[in-house]
């Protein structure tokens, strides 16, 4: 008992500008398109977008974003199929996209967003609006709408909690209507926790909770919604934070509590032999 883990958590008020100050965390982004070809992915990061130059701008290498083709584990786990021809896959994971790569973002509110390129989807509703196709180059969907299905291989703020679970690790969002077009809309809540482990330093790592919930195409084109098809995700920082410590009980005390238990044991046994003597020899008197 005196050896197991004491762990309490201590909820306090992180709000101070100047700890905001200058802050920068790192944001992991590991994400597949199985679906989506390279030349048709855009990314952004608070609205300044690849396809624009401003991402490039502000996100300097090597704190930057890498588009290339899924390897054939990361396209199995993607699209799920159980196609183990790995000739088929080498074929097909050419169609899809891998993103990924680690930014320093400010501790402050923001969206990361991983979606179809304005030219592709301009391309795309134009062929199927009006057949005709404003580019010259070859058609990467095929006369089809995009289909946006992707894995969130790990998604990752900050440090992990050690303790605690990723809920944006191996998240699968499936656009399961028939055009394969959607918004996977992803809210993230961030708390920063202190963690501390006995003998080691404290370490600043973060907490998230998550929602989420898929935007049909409907919704975005009643809501004359300027988002496209792809991946959302807002997150924001709470004001609170955790100190989480994990600690052990003093040697001292656990050497005291021993003595004390093994003295107990010995006045015990020393009783109960005592009491069994007497009675021994109470017993021979009679019968003498």
């Amino acid at each position: 008992m005196h050896l197991a883990d004491s762990v309490p958590s201590v909820l306090f008020n992180n709000a101070s500008p100047k700890k905001l100050l200058g802050h920068r965390i790192p944001l992991r982004v590991h994400v597949t398109f199985p679906h989506l070809h390279c030349s048709a992915l855009d990314y952004s990061h608070d609205g300044n977008a690849w396809s624009s130059g401003k991402f490039e701008h502000y996100h300097k290498a090597p704190f930057t974003f890498t588009k290339r083709k899924p390897t054939v584990s990361e396209y199995k786990e993607s699209t799920k199929s159980g196609v183990e021809n790995n000739r088929a896959i080498e074929k097909l994971r050419l169609e899809g996209c891998t993103l990924l790569g680690t930014l320093q973002v400010p501790r402050v509110g923001g969206t990361i967003s991983v979606s179809v390129s304005p030219d592709a989807w301009r391309r795309a509703t134009s062929l199927l609006s009006f057949g005709v196709d404003p580019s010259k180059d070859p058609d990467p969907f095929h006369g089809k709408m995009p289909n946006v299905t992707h894995l969130i291989h790990d998604i990752t703020f900050g440090a992990p909690f050690p303790p605690g679970d990723n809920p944006l690790q191996k998240t699968h969002h499936v656009m399961d209507n028939e055009s394969g077009v959607a918004l996977a809309n992803v809210a993230v809540k961030l708390v920063p926790t202190t963690y501390k482990r006995t003998f080691y330093a404290a370490k600043e790592t973060y907490q998230a909770s998550v929602s989420r919930h898929i935007v049909q195409p409907e919704t975005l084109a009643a809501q004359r919604s300027t988002l496209l098809p792809g991946l959302l995700i807002t997150y924001d920082f709470t004001p609170l934070a955790v100190r989480h410590v994990e600690s052990r009980e003093n040697w001292f005390v656990f050497l005291s509590s021993l003595v004390g238990i093994v003295g107990g044991v010995f006045v015990t046994v020393g009783l109960v032999t005592g009491c069994l003597v007497n009675s021994v020899q109470s017993v021979a008197k009679k019968m003498d």
